[in-house]
């Protein structure tokens, strides 16, 4: 792979998984309150579908896809995943949630291997392990312990299975409309629970939130499926922690949630874990385990 295109797919990943933290503490913010976190996982996929909609160029040819297994299978993973996530969130510090979510990478790594047949190699295998090693360090506080960090696991493991099916998929489908589909097969399926939930009180700061939620999320899938037609699940995965960065600082900045020393070894070790993959692909190290 060029190096332009590496830093391209790079980049379009450090914006995506920003979004899609933002869009979940938007989120953790409304169950905060009391809000359902399945009437918040719905509302974000129905205001999104309605929004990409107008913009998603579908035709014609393309609506007997939304009934196309993988597609439903993808959109069930991606529900899943939101609903687990944001149930987590609502009783748990933002960054334990997301450390815990982080088995998501290596959920979609193993898959992509076995599934999907991708190459990978010892320095990169050894690399993911680091950045989960990093994982680990930052939500050791009460890591498997509660409820909470239970959910936050299953999200992970949602969101693994989703990444990979979105590998599969990416390349015989357009990114608008894989977004569109899981949007609006996400709504439906969410629809009988989410939708008769209790809404909460009307007021400009919870509407503000739940379009900050849906916004965000859905511009931050895009970008995932775009980085996912350039480069494959086991290159991808490493820069999917930056997540973890993201829900460090909004931890900070919204809810006061200071990490301490032995996280920021970890984020230390996630970070030398994305930079290690991003040498090691340039270098084309394409020994096989």
């Amino acid at each position: 792979m060029q190096t332009t295109t590496l830093l391209t797919v790079a980049g379009l990943v450090l914006v995506a998984t920003s979004l899609v933290v933002v869009g979940d503490t938007a989120g953790k913010l409304l169950t905060q309150d009391g809000v359902s976190p399945v009437f918040v996982a719905w509302a974000r996929f129905a205001l999104g579908a309605l929004i990409i909609l107008p913009l998603s160029g579908l035709n014609s040819g393309e609506i007997r896809n939304f009934l196309n297994p993988k597609i439903v299978m993808r959109a069930v993973f991606i529900a899943g995943g939101i609903c687990s996530i944001l149930t987590a969130l609502r009783s748990e510090p933002i960054a334990n949630v997301f450390g815990a979510f982080f088995i998501g990478p290596m959920v979609s790594y193993i898959l992509a291997v076995v599934f999907l047949k991708e190459p990978i190699t010892k320095l990169r295998t050894i690399l993911l392990l680091i950045g989960f090693l990093g994982v680990m360090l930052v939500v050791k506080p009460g890591f498997g312990a509660t409820p909470g960090i239970g959910f936050a696991l299953l999200a992970g493991c949602f969101y693994g299975a989703y990444l990979t099916m979105t590998r599969a998929i990416s390349g015989d489908l357009r990114p608008r409309f894989l977004l569109l589909s899981q949007l609006v097969v996400g709504a439906i399926l969410l629809a009988p629970i989410g939708a008769t939930s209790p809404w909460p009180e009307p007021s400009r700061t919870a509407y503000l939130l739940i379009l900050t939620s849906a916004v965000a999320s859905a511009m931050g899938n895009y970008l995932l499926v775009r980085a996912s037609r350039m480069a494959s699940a086991t290159i991808i995965a490493p820069f999917i922690y930056n997540q973890l960065f993201a829900a460090t600082i909004l931890g900070v900045l919204v809810f006061d949630e200071l990490p301490d020393a032995v996280s920021l070894l970890g984020l230390v070790l996630i970070a030398l874990s994305g930079f290690g993959t991003l040498l090691a692909v340039r270098r084309q190290d394409i020994e096989r385990v």
